[in-house]
This record gives structure tokens, sequence and C-alpha cells, in this order.
């Protein structure tokens, strides 16, 4: 009977083994903030050619589009008019000359003879008078000569920079009014101007770095800038910063800069807009952790770490940019913990597991998918520095 009782009475089943997951501790990096813009393009210079001279347009130069140099001849306007001018002009000039050489001497002759006695006191000043009113003849001749020079030689409509002319805007033939028809217009592209608006928190960030010595303002100093375009996956485009105004609009609550960028190519162009990544912060020490090994729980934001005695346990963290395809810890997390990276559903506080030492490692932060577009600056990223 106690044979049978025995064999028939239930045996209590084996615990369940302690689930298996992967623990490492954070990555370490020296890393540098970047914070995001959207912004657009400018020419340094956009000039609306106009007509200095009035007349009648007789030769145009360009194709419309066209990259132009400083100096090139876009227009002519008849210059006829303005050549006689000249002409007439450089006459009256040596007209004016030999009146003050012939004034010369008439006042060098009654000076010596007035001396002698020979002609009154009176005399001597009237030829002076004369030598006077001669230079002053001269004097105004040579203005207009200049004047003639300067109108003969606005007939040819020159480049004013270095850059691309737009579409012609009058036509061979066309009577143009000096001052107020205008012939088309020229923008610089080489360098070419980033422009942006900085919100008034990102400007109070970069003056108290700035007053704690961890990033220099970029009123003073020329920050980097990369940039990137709307079919772009990469920031390939360089700058730096050179300019902060200098008041916030109260209305936006933004105060607006820009960044100067090379363009030898000429491939950007103004109007085109663009995001860029401004220096947002000095270089500091940072633990990246992946991103799935965070979980998220409304506004907070826990890692499961592993204690002493091979259980779980929850740390509430400070979340920071993504650095190398992973994310930035800024605080709750020491750089000595042993965070979990795997089974996350499946865990609880308490819970007992079987670690497997695994390491973190960088990833291909470019592999992803194109990060979605932004109306408003934001924190975007960061990048590990060259320090160590």
């Amino acid at each position: 009977m106690l044979v049978v009782v025995s064999a028939c009475s239930p045996e209590t089943p084996p615990a369940p083994p302690s689930p298996t997951v992967s623990v490492a501790n954070p990555l370490l990096k020296n890393v540098v903030d970047w914070d995001e813009y959207i912004g657009h393009f400018e020419a340094p210079q956009s000039v609306e050619l106009r007509a200095r001279v009035t007349g009648q347009v007789t030769q145009i130069l360009f194709r419309d589009g066209q990259d132009v140099q400083e100096g090139q001849p876009l227009f002519v306007i008849d210059p006829q008019p303005y050549k006689a001018e000249l002409d007439q002009a450089r006459a009256t000039v040596e007209s004016a000359e030999a009146t003050r050489e012939n004034a010369i001497l008439i006042e060098a002759r009654s000076t010596i003879l007035e001396a002698k006695n020979t002609v009154s006191k009176e005399k001597l000043e009237a030829d002076q008078t004369r030598l006077r009113t001669a230079t002053a003849a001269l004097h105004a001749a040579q203005a207009a000569l200049e004047t003639a020079e300067l109108n003969y030689n606005w007939t040819t409509v020159r480049a004013p920079v270095s850059g691309r002319v737009s579409s012609r805007r009058v036509s061979i033939g066309d009577h143009v009014q000096a001052g107020s028809t205008m012939l088309t217009t020229v923008v610089s592209l080489d360098p070419l101007w980033f422009v942006f608006d900085g919100a008034e928190s990102f400007y109070l960030k970069y003056l108290r770095q700035a007053q704690q010595g961890q990033r220099q303002s970029s009123r003073d100093f020329e920050n980097p800038i990369d940039i990137r375009l709307s079919d772009e996956t990469s920031f390939s485009h360089r700058g730096k910063m050179v300019f902060v105004d200098n008041a916030i609009d109260i209305d936006s609550g933004t105060i607006q800069a820009h960044a100067v960028v090379d363009n030898h190519d000429h491939f950007l162009t103004p109007g085109m807009f663009g995001r860029a990544r401004l220096l947002g912060s000095g270089s500091y020490r940072a633990m990246l952790v992946p991103d799935e090994a965070i979980i998220t729980k409304q506004s907070l934001k826990e890692v499961l770490v592993l204690a002493r005695d091979d259980t779980v346990t929850k740390r509430t963290v400070e979340l920071g940019p993504e650095v190398l395809g992973l994310r930035a810890v800024k605080g709750g997390l020491a750089s000595t913990d042993l965070v979990i990276l795997d089974h996350l559903t499946q865990l609880k506080p308490g819970m007992k597991v079987a670690p497997h030492r695994t390491a973190i490692e960088p990833r291909n932060a470019g592999a992803g998918p194109a990060m979605p577009p932004v109306n408003a600056p934001e924190p975007y990223a960061a990048t590990a520095s060259d320090e160590h």
C-alpha cells in the first residue's frame, strides 16, 4: 500500500531556468552635440542692374542665366551722343588750358613791370584776377570732362560682381532711362550665405555655454556648420558661422544668423533650401546604448541593468542625441553598469537572469531611413570627437 500511494502522489515540477540575456557596459565616447536648423542659401550680393545713362539699347552681350565675371560687358547703350559730348568737353579743357597759360604769362610780366614802377598796381591786380578766373574755368572744364568720360563709359553696362546674370529685361532698340530702367539682375555665387532663424532657447543655451567656456559664441568665433540639401542623406556641405543678428524678433522669438559656404563649382543656388547642423556644445564624455535597450513609459525613459546577484533592476535615464547610430545617455546610468540589451518585454525588476557578456559596437548612422522634415529648430544629433 505504501508503494502504491507513493507512486500515485504528484511531484513538484522543477523551476524554469533563468532566461539568458545579453548585457554590456555602455560604450564611452567623447562627443559634441549638433543642433539642427532649416534655412536657405542667399547671395551675399544681389544687384539690380539699372541704366546710368539715357539712350537706346544697341547691343546685348550675354546669354540669359549665364555665369559672368566682374567687369564683363552686358549691354551697350548708344554711345554716339556721349562720344560727342566727350569730344566737346576735351576741346573745352584745351581752350581753358590755353587761356590760363596766357593769363600766367601776362601776370608774370605785370609782376616784373610793377616792380620797376612801369605799370600800376591796379593793372597787376587785374591780371592776377584774370589768372585766377582762368584757373577756375580750367577746373570747371576738367570736371565737365570727367562727367563726360563717366557718361561715355556708362554706355557699356558691365557686371558689377562675378556671379550669374538673370534674364534680360529690355530688348535691342528699347529706350532706357537713367536711374530707372532695370536691365537685369546679377547675384554672386561664391561664396554663398546659409541664412536661418534660431530659437531664443537655443540662443540662450549658446550664451550660457560661452559664459562657462564650453563653446565659443558664433558672434565672435567661426563655429562649424554642416548642411545637406533636400535630396541628400549626408551633411556634405561645410560652412562657418560669420553673423548673428543684434536683436531677437519679438514676434517670432527667433534671431537671424548666417554662415558662409564655399561654392566653387556653383552647384548651390540662391534660394535653395537646406537642413543644417550647427555645433551645439563643447566636447563631453557620453555613454552610448542602442535605442532598442531603452523602454519608454510616457515621458519616462528607462533601461534595465543587471544587479550584483544577477537580478534585473531598472534605471530612469536622461537621453541625449544620436551618436554613431546609438543613443547618448546623459544621466541616470554609470559607465560600470551592465545594460540588458534584449528580451526586455519578458523581464521584470527582481527577476533572476543568466547574463551573457557582450560589447556595444558603433553602428552606421547613415544606413537608416532619411530623417523626416521638421518645421522648427530641434536638437538633432551628435558626433564623436577626435579626443579620447
